[in-house]
């Protein structure tokens, strides 16, 4: 299997590996600001998961998947253990990661999503970005014209379009994801990666987002049964991506959580 692609930044010998875990239809990319503050401490990699950014295209998309990703790519950088942060999705995975392999986890961070399903929650983009021809696309304007219709938000319009990369060679534009295969697994990554019963005894912060949509109350009782030793971090100026809503602060807590 192909290596993940990932961003890195800190001293190449110093520092606790910090492994960052990014959303659906995001990328490394996503993370290089907060990376780069979370390097005043921490040896920080941001990586690309399967069919997102740089990293490889491949059908078989599920969370233990996904984690068995990252866990290989740890093998190969000779990272025995790190400090895990995922966001969104990301979170699934990370979540899926410490419960299969918690000797590999140090410390964890959930940012603002819960153990649960969430149904429904990204067929509108989904639908809106397999109406767009990247082929036959001449700019990203035309692109954003074409799922303004069922996009009615600018800045989620720009996000979805960042997956959108113009052909070396010819004319038009290619999608950087592989969006047949994130199309036919969302029903899986729209589901929990928990099993009921499952806990993960170690150390764990939640950052919720104080404007988002993704943490409803009776999360935190789902949280526990998880997650016992649960710390919680809610940022009330921010929405679901705390990492650019309220970077001073969330950087601020991650960082203290993982070095006390």
């Amino acid at each position: 299997m192909p290596k993940l692609a990932h961003r890195e930044w800190g001293e190449e010998k110093g520092g606790s590996p910090l492994v960052i875990l990014h959303g659906m239809l995001g990328s490394s990319r996503n993370w290089q600001t907060a990376g780069r503050d979370l390097a005043q401490w921490f040896r920080v990699f941001a990586l690309d998961l399967r069919n997102h950014g740089e990293s490889f295209h491949a059908w078989e998309m599920d969370y233990a998947t996904l984690a068995a990703d990252v866990l290989a790519w740890m093998d190969e950088e000779g990272i025995e253990r790190a400090h895990v942060l995922g966001h969104s999705m990301g979170g699934k995975v990370a979540m899926r990661l410490a419960m299969d392999h918690a000797d590999r986890v140090r410390r964890l961070v959930v940012v603002d999503i819960a153990p649960r399903a969430y149904p429904g929650s990204h067929g509108l983009n989904f639908g809106a970005m397999r109406r767009i021809d990247p082929a036959a696309v001449r700019s990203r304007s035309e692109a954003e014209e074409l799922i303004a219709h069922d996009v009615l938000d600018w800045g989620m319009r720009q996000f979805l379009l960042t997956n959108l990369e113009r052909r070396k060679e010819g004319v038009g534009f290619r999608w950087v994801i592989h969006l047949e295969a994130l199309t036919a697994a969302l029903p899986v990554l729209e589901a929990s990666s928990l099993r009921a019963g499952e806990t993960h005894a170690g150390e764990v912060l939640f950052v919720v987002g104080g404007r988002s949509s993704y943490f409803l109350p009776g999360d935190e009782d789902g949280v526990r049964r998880h997650f016992p030793q649960v710390q919680w971090l809610r940022l009330e100026a921010s929405g679901h991506n705390p990492h650019f809503d309220a970077r001073e602060d969330f950087v601020c807590a991650v960082a203290g959580f993982l070095r006390a």
